[in-house]
């Protein structure tokens, strides 16, 4: 009897030691959390309602604050999937396209305080990725009509080729293979056109040259961080730059067909970089700032772990990645982001706006963050 007391007291006030069915690979220092299609959606309608009741914008075509910035875009693309999943799918559907149409489903034109970007910054065509979604969805010509303007304006009038990171009419950052290609890609797949295709495999594969470290199988975020150090003397390679790229991979290889001759190089990049990030994860199941040296931002992060638990998710759920080998690292994952929402349903520990590893805090936030984790949920909603 006295035995049995001592046992129920552990339990109770050490539950995360019982949790049942836990494997031998994940963190005993995580708080027991059900993973199951339930409490996956429960959580992430939460977040999406949370930051659809916080959410705000300026009104000005501003780069990373305008109702059409990548911040936001970031955000609607979240949204645009957690809607498909969605019990109440239509209210997000409505906020999405409400948002478009009070923008006049263009894509930003006007910058004041970034005249060099012109027309051609991979950042400012990350909202296209929404507008083609909900075009697929709703079949309305508005949807699609600036999206391919734009582009055929791009590959009409082609960019600088110049890979300086000073130089942001073509993809020179880490950031721009998650913004960028998935639309050349879409507007491939819709119209059949091969120059989109075309630019777009051109394209990224200057910035996979000109940014990738095939020895540390991870991407610079631009050629500024070549010869930089982290404290510890390692090479710096920045959490969420990584976690765009993966992303972008993820949803490149969304739409390319299965026998397209363009997706063989994306996939076999895809099983080499998102392990080598796997191998990275820290114990309670987070990325850092500062991939290579996470003791100098031992804070955890949550927009680099969403994008690479998305990445993760996805490559179980195509065969990409040995199921038995990821999985624990995905749950461990979703284990460490769902203890970073608040009871209100707010996402904490998002890293500000930025170009390298920063310190983050619990208190912050983002909707690029909150864009990133409804991604993660809703591919590991597919399990």
């Amino acid at each position: 009897m006295k035995m049995r007391i001592i046992i129920s007291f552990f339990i109770i006030v050490f539950p995360w030691q019982f949790s049942a069915g836990q494997s031998k690979k994940e963190s005993s220092t995580q708080p027991a959390v059900v993973i199951n299609k339930d409490s996956i959606k429960n959580t992430l309608k939460k977040v999406a309602d949370w930051q659809i009741k916080n959410f705000t914008y300026s009104t000005n075509q501003s780069h990373d604050f305008g109702i059409d910035s990548w911040t936001n875009a970031t955000l609607y693309f979240g949204m645009l999937q957690w809607a498909k999943i969605a019990p109440d799918s239509i209210a997000y559907y409505d906020w999405l396209t409400k948002l478009g149409a009070e923008n006049q489903w263009k894509i930003a034109e006007n910058f004041i305080n970034y005249p060099k970007y012109g027309l051609y910054h991979a950042d400012e065509l990350c909202i296209a990725q929404t507008y083609l979604g909900l075009y697929k969805k709703f079949r309305k010509e508005e949807m699609l009509k600036s999206v391919q303007k734009r582009i055929d304006w791009i590959i009409n009038y082609p960019p600088n080729g110049n890979m300086s990171h000073t130089n942001k009419q073509t993809w020179t950052w880490s950031d721009a293979l998650f913004m960028a290609p998935p639309v050349f890609a879409e507007l491939y797949t819709l119209t059949g056109n091969l120059r989109y295709i075309e630019f777009m495999d051109e394209q990224f594969k200057k910035t996979y040259n000109h940014l990738y470290d095939p020895k540390e199988k991870l991407f610079y975020r631009d050629d500024s961080y070549f010869n930089k150090q982290e404290k510890n003397g390692a090479k710096v390679f920045w959490g969420r730059g990584n976690g765009w790229v993966a992303a972008g991979l993820v949803d490149l290889l969304k739409i390319l067909p299965k026998g397209s001759q363009y997706r063989l190089f994306y996939q076999n990049l895809f099983k080499e970089l998102v392990p080598r990030l796997a191998s990275l994860q820290d114990k309670n199941g987070f990325w850092h700032a500062s991939l290579l040296d996470p003791t100098s931002y031992p804070a955890p992060e949550t927009s680099a772990t969403s994008l690479i638990t998305y990445a993760l998710a996805y490559g179980i759920n195509e065969g990409l990645l040995d199921k038995e080998k990821f999985k624990p690292v995905v749950r461990k994952a979703w284990r460490a982001l769902a203890s970073a929402v608040d009871e209100n349903g707010k996402l904490g520990w998002v890293q500000p706006i930025g170009a390298d590893p920063k310190k983050v805090t619990k208190e912050m936030t983002s909707v690029y963050g909150v864009g990133a984790f409804l991604l993660a949920g809703t591919e590991l909603y597919q399990f």
